[in-house]
């Protein structure tokens, strides 16, 4: 099962069935702003639409598509970071993530999605990661600025999220410009 150590009291962890009341609570605590950037928020209910999701992301792990994690913080699940599958023809892959607006400004997402690229770089030997972010959502932008990431353009009214489009940044990485951060920090 896939888990790495972020640093002391962080770590990654493959999301399990046991976790899906956890993450749904962690989710439902933050609707209202996880849904103004997020298209599966108003779709997540209950903690069986997160087994549901869960069910999809070991399925997808099994398959050797790439991991989909809870972030742990100190024991607790605080947001999650993963992969969409995994284009194996290409070696590339899309990242997502988000947490709880209580562990925000931290620097727990720039550390989670650090270690996470360090894995398909070098683990996996994928070649290009790839993270979108709605236009306007600074937060979650300042994630790849912040890993070195190049701005490579905007796909106009991309995402169908809360009644509106949005439109998306694409930031991509290649593994030749990446420096891995095995200190832990950022």
């Amino acid at each position: 099962m896939f888990q790495l150590t972020v640093s002391p009291g962080l770590e990654l962890r493959q999301f399990e069935m046991q976790d899906a009341e956890a993450v749904f609570a962690v989710a439902d605590r933050n609707r209202a702003y996880l849904r103004e950037w997020l298209p599966w928020v108003d779709r997540t209910h209950a903690a069986a639409d997160v087994r549901d999701f869960i069910a999809s992301k070991l399925e997808q792990i099994e398959a050797g598509d790439g991991p989909t994690a809870a972030i742990w913080l100190d024991g607790e699940i605080v947001g999650a970071v993963g992969c969409h599958p995994i284009d194996w023809l290409n070696r590339n892959c899309a990242l997502g993530y988000w947490l709880d607006a209580a562990h925000q400004g931290k620097g727990i997402i720039t550390r989670a999605v650090a270690a996470l690229i360090d894995y398909l770089f070098e683990e996996l030997d994928l070649h290009r990661v790839t993270i979108l972010c709605g236009t306007g959502n600074d937060r979650s932008c300042s994630i790849p600025q912040r890993l070195g990431f190049k701005q490579e353009g905007m796909l106009r009214e991309a995402q169908w999220v809360n009644d509106r489009w949005i439109d998306l940044v694409v930031w991509g990485a290649l593994a030749k410009d990446w420096k891995p951060r095995t200190d832990g920090r950022v």
